[in-house]
């Protein structure tokens, strides 16, 4: 079965589904890859690395292909190209994709969406949401570092001692840990914030000190947090302002699955900041958690420099390309079987990311939000 890699076609897309170390592994397994000409270059594997991979490298990959491995959604006229009953394989926002998801069920091909891997330990190594997470957590702390204007560690000199950089994050999942980590081997003092119970243990195991804001904990389903109400988020506010304030670096990472991202800084908060502080939303793509962010911009709020994150794994293509790779890699030798990928729905990392699949959407969310599209 063919196996075919496509070219990212977002304007800030620059990582790649694929990475040549990735295809011997299929090719091992019977499958055939090809790759687009190009596809590699802005993530810095160009195609002569496939070819000496054992891929396939041009500018007819996708005819006739039995699988699309992609990191965005692709175009429908790309999915038109691919054998029927072919499986496409990438990120699947429902709410920004209902026109592909619906082209996909009237084709009678099946589409799988990454970010719908379940939190189990068997899919650890098919986590993508987790992977590039990572990546943006290590990215948002190099971003504050290089937008503080002051040191991060504490300077001892013959002109006098300079301080560590006080660093604030606020959600203490994959991409927090990550980001609390870096600014640690960076000099920085680093406080962290989350709503559920596990995470203090967590912030503390990485060097941080855990915020204690004595509120009722906000468990999830899956090690996420869920949606807290507004008298919640008051009080949360409300205690979280001096902590803010006293912070010379704020990056925010809170978000709650298929919702907008909770506002947890308001302009006010910020405005209260001192000369020169920064702040790092990671989740301004959804939304934001802080009141004024923009995605992709950089803006003033009173003191202090406020960066809206927007794809930020994409600003890292190569190490993003490469764990990214790594995970869709494990999903289909799961599916695969004799050089086919047989998506077995009965197994629970399938059934769980399987949106579509002969003519039916699957995921009931998605489901939900087509039906009222096209009622």
């Amino acid at each position: 079965m063919k196996v075919a890699v496509v070219c990212e076609t977002l304007p800030d897309e620059r990582r790649v589904a694929l990475v040549p170390d990735a295809v011997p592994r299929l090719a091992k397994a019977g499958l055939t890859i090809g790759v687009e000409t190009g596809a590699g270059d802005a993530a810095g594997f160009p195609d002569d690395a496939y070819r000496d991979a054992g891929a396939e490298v041009g500018t007819d990959v996708l005819d006739g292909a039995g699988v699309l491995l992609a990191v965005q959604p692709p175009a429908p006229e790309q999915v038109d190209r691919l054998a029927e009953g072919a499986l496409v394989v990438s990120f699947l926002p429902a709410p920004r994709e209902l026109h592909l998801i619906a082209a996909i069920r009237d084709s009678g091909r099946t589409a799988l969406a990454m970010e719908l891997i379940p939190r189990i330990s068997r899919a650890q190594s098919m986590d993508a949401l987790s992977s590039q997470a990572l990546v943006a957590g290590y990215r948002c702390a190099i971003i504050a570092a290089e937008r503080l204007p002051r040191f991060f560690p504490m300077s001892m000199t013959a002109a006098g001692n300079v301080p560590p950089a006080k660093v604030l994050v606020v959600g203490a999942g994959v991409a927090g840990l990550q980001a609390i980590a870096t600014a640690r081997r960076l000099g920085a003092v680093v406080k962290a914030y989350d709503v559920r119970t596990a995470a203090a243990e967590e912030v503390r195991s990485v060097g941080a000190d855990f915020i204690d804001l004595d509120l009722p904990a906000l468990d999830g389903a899956a090690g996420y947090a869920r949606e807290m109400n507004e008298e919640r988020a008051r009080l949360q506010r409300e205690r979280l302002t001096p902590h803010v304030a006293a912070a010379d670096a704020v990056i925010t990472t809170a978000a709650v699955p298929g919702r907008p991202a909770p506002v947890v800084v308001t302009r006010e908060m910020v405005a209260a900041m001192r000369p020169g502080a920064v702040v790092v939303d990671l989740a301004a793509e959804q939304g934001g958690n802080v009141e004024g962010s923009q995605p992709g911009r950089e803006v003033m709020i009173g003191n202090a420099r406020v960066w809206g994150g927007r794809n930020v794994p994409s600003q890292m293509p190569g190490q993003a390309s490469q764990l990214y790779a790594t995970n869709l890699t494990n999903l289909l030798l799961l599916m695969t079987e004799d050089g086919s990928v047989r998506p077995d729905l009965d197994d629970e990392i399938v059934a769980g990311c399987c949106v579509v699949h002969a003519g039916e959407v699957r995921h009931e969310p998605t489901r939900d939000l087509l039906a009222a599209k096209e009622a």
